[in-house]
């Protein structure tokens, strides 16, 4: 979920902004009706590493990539 706030608020609420920006919620800061800043959560090494494992998973059970399947996809991204 992302919680939009104007600036002045912002300043007002940064420490309860900040734990819900650690919880996972995205805040949107706008000046008017002009949306100028994004705050979001910074990705820990546990976050890094749960990733990876999302990855390693979804990797199981594939056939490996071929050299040819690369070649033709480096040549697709040329045209």
């Amino acid at each position: 979920m992302t919680i939009r706030m104007k600036v002045g608020e912002a300043k007002k609420h940064l420490s309860e902004l900040l734990a819900k920006v650690e919880a996972g919620e995205d805040v949107v800061i706008s000046r008017g009706d002009h949306p100028v800043a994004r705050l979001t959560r910074i990705p820990g090494k546990s976050d890094v590493a749960a990733v990876i494992q999302e990855i390693l998973a979804a990797q199981r059970g594939r056939q490996p990539t071929t050299a040819e399947e690369i070649k033709a996809w480096i040549e697709e991204g040329r045209r």
